[in-house]
């Protein structure tokens, strides 16, 4: 399994790299930003799906609750090939 979570910045809270990233922006041309928010992305792989256990990680040290939000989204592996029986296939 793997766990793909997203934390961004609170609403209100400023943003000094995401300040930084746009007057950069601006100074290389990109004049239409108007604002930019600078967030995180991180991906757990998982032994099995928990998303009590994922949520309990971000409360308590992936995201700073205080001045950031965070979402998840848990990605479960496609399945295997079922074998089918029968003679060939690999010796």
């Amino acid at each position: 399994m793997k766990a793909k979570v997203y934390i961004t910045l609170k609403p209100g809270v400023l943003d000094p790299q995401g300040k930084a990233v746009q007057q950069a922006l601006g100074s290389l041309g990109f004049d239409e930003v108007q604002d930019v928010r600078v967030g995180k992305y991180i991906e757990l792989s998982l032994s099995k799906n928990s998303t009590e256990r994922v949520k309990e990680m971000c409360e308590k040290l992936l995201a700073n609750t205080v001045i950031e939000s965070y979402r998840f989204e848990i990605e479960n592996p496609p399945n295997p090939p079922l074998s089918k029986g029968g003679k060939g296939g690999f010796r």
